[in-house]
């Protein structure tokens, strides 16, 4: 194996520079943080134990010293990482698995925005008495997979759902503006909602920010467009991204979304790739208004290869001081690490003994935390002397996960199946229609939020307020 920098030019360089003062530390912190050599000597740092069911949200925080995690058990931890120190858990109050958990800025940790299959968000705010208070703060008609909080802000975030709801919130009124329903393009009237599993909010203008879901769009929409009094609730992005193969394709969804610090957007598809968009790369607000030949003409996309996102609604990030890397779990268990430029895979590592489904790097320094459908969280640090290279079988293992993902792919339809499926699926929708809400009575549904209440510090990891067995790991 090749010892560390050993044959690194630019390694060499940086240590170079900094000793003859051409360097400062941050600029040196930053430039090592980035080498290929330091990703290459990544490996398990330790494992964040006590959650009794599996983890499906790991955030750090902005200081990047501590680390929020939410699980099926409706657990909510906060946890000193470096350490391996639990500081504190509480029930969140949700009544099913919680699917995100999200630390406000500049709120020295005490307040914790979270998100549950209950389709409830809700706010953790630790009080000066050291015990945690817990209220709802909105609801969707459906599961809420993702909030994202405005960069900086410790008042604002959003979130979106499976109703295909987008809501604006601002914990100085302890309110939730509903923002609009995305909903699908005229060319797919035949399913009118997309259900929204991602969002993402561009960090170089707050202003933008993205969804995901149920087709092949992602949609870009910028909140100045929109009354904050919910006045004006028109689904109207300003931009969109499909890779030029998946338009119209209509059996794909995306199941992540992540920005760069460079306003470049990454989409993870269901049983399909990861693509990096720039700017430019945009279908604009109505894709069915592009010609061939504008499509066509699109700069090629990057494309990430080699894992398989299908079992799960898996994330997706960046990684490295200028979002140098791309990060992804798979079905396979394995971490895929690739370089952003060129897209070459770097690291593959075993993470999980079944599925990883959630990245999170540290804002600050080379950690990541990973999990998956195992009840740990765990936490990877350039902890080897060595530079470890990719497996041997990592050909093999890439190959299996194509070879599954084209086999999925594959399904012989007689017409007697083709008219099978579609009496089924008119079946479905019409019962669909007869039960589900209509707009009105969701718009009119106020949520006044009554069932807050306080609770204290669990001591350990001992896991007080939680009643029944909690629930088994589910694959959504």
């Amino acid at each position: 194996m090749k010892r560390r920098f050993k044959s690194s030019e630019d390694g060499f360089l940086e240590f170079y520079k900094r000793e003859i003062g051409f360097s400062s530390p941050s600029t040196f912190s930053r430039h090592i943080s980035a080498s290929q050599n330091l990703v290459e000597q990544i490996g398990l740092y330790g494992k964040l134990t006590g959650h009794e069911g599996c983890v499906n949200t790991i955030e750090f925080n902005s200081a990047g010293d501590h680390l929020v995690s939410g699980s099926d058990d409706k657990q909510i931890k906060l946890w000193e990482w470096a350490t391996k120190a639990l500081k504190f858990s509480y029930p969140s109050g949700h009544l099913d698995n919680v699917f995100q958990a999200r630390i406000m800025p500049f709120t020295d940790d005490r307040k914790i925005v979270t998100s549950s299959a209950d389709g409830k968000v809700r706010l953790g705010e630790v009080l000066e008495n050291s015990q945690v208070e817990t209220k709802r703060l909105g609801k969707h008609h459906g599961r809420v997979h993702k909030l994202a909080v405005e960069p900086g802000s410790p008042y604002i975030f959003y979130s979106c759902g499976e109703d295909g709801l987008v809501q604006h919130y601002d914990l100085r009124t302890n309110s939730a503006t509903k923002l609009f329903y995305c909903s699908a393009f005229a060319e797919q009237r035949n399913s009118n909602c997309i259900r929204l599993n991602s969002m993402a909010i561009d960090s170089r203008n707050p202003n933008y920010f993205a969804v995901g879901g149920s087709d092949e769009y992602a949609r870009v929409y910028d909140i100045r467009k929109y009354q904050l009094d919910g006045s004006s609730n028109v689904d109207s992005p300003i931009n969109t991204f499909c890779p030029s193969h998946l338009i119209e394709t209509h059996d794909v969804h995306i199941t992540a979304l992540a920005y760069s610090s460079m306003s470049e957007l990454l989409v993870s598809y269901n049983d399909e790739l990861i693509y990096l968009f720039q700017k430019n790369m945009g279908l604009g607000p109505s894709p069915s208004s592009m010609t061939p030949e504008y499509v066509h003409n699109l700069e090629e996309v990057q494309v990430f290869s080699g894992h398989r996102n299908c079992q799960t609604v898996k994330g997706v990030s960046f990684f490295g001081p200028h979002d140098e890397y791309v990060l992804s779990g798979s079905d396979c268990g394995h971490i895929f690490i690739w370089k952003k430029k060129g897209a070459k895979l770097v690291r593959l590592m075993l993470g999980d003994r079944q599925i990883v489904n959630q990245l999170e790097p540290n804002p600050h320094i080379p950690v990541l935390a990973t999990c998956g459908l195992e009840k740990s969280i765990k936490l990877w640090a350039p902890t080897s002397d060595d530079v470890v290279p990719l497996p041997p079988n990592a050909e093999e293992i890439m190959e299996g996960n194509k070879q599954r993902r084209q086999d999925h792919s594959r399904v012989a339809l007689t017409p007697d199946i083709i008219m099978h499926v579609l009496r089924l699926h008119r079946r479905q929708a019409l019962a669909y229609i007869e039960r589900r809400p209509n707009r009105e009575d969701i718009e009119s549904d106020e949520d006044d939020g009554r069932d807050a209440y306080i609770l204290g510090f669990s001591d350990g990891d001992s896991e007080e307020g939680v009643t029944g067995n909690p629930r088994e790991c589910n694959i959504s």
